[in-house]
């Protein structure tokens, strides 16, 4: 499949990227070189092969699903430009 310059500055318009007109042609190569790897890749044969979700066989480590307060609040605080009393403080907003 093949890209004019009419579907790239189209797309460009839907992604909401600003692409000038001088750049379209290479745009356009570009997609119809994407588009024409994953027609490449769509020609691969697949049956019988389990999708994958990591190249390497392995378990994510699990903590318990208990909840706790963090006790993070000084390491949380430590980052406020002003903490009074364990909270934030901000200033006043509404008179």
């Amino acid at each position: 499949m093949s890209i004019d310059i009419d579907t790239a500055r189209k797309v460009a318009k839907l992604a909401r990227i600003r692409v000038e007109e001088a750049a379209l042609p290479k745009l356009a190569e570009q997609l119809s070189g994407i588009l024409g790897f994953m027609e490449q890749l769509n020609e691969v044969d697949v049956t019988g092969i389990e999708p994958m979700v990591s190249v390497t066989p392995m378990r994510l480590a699990r903590r318990a699903d208990v909840v706790t307060d963090g006790n993070q609040q000084s390491a949380v605080l430590a980052n406020a430009p002003d903490a009074r009393e364990g909270f934030f403080a901000v200033p006043k907003v509404v008179e």
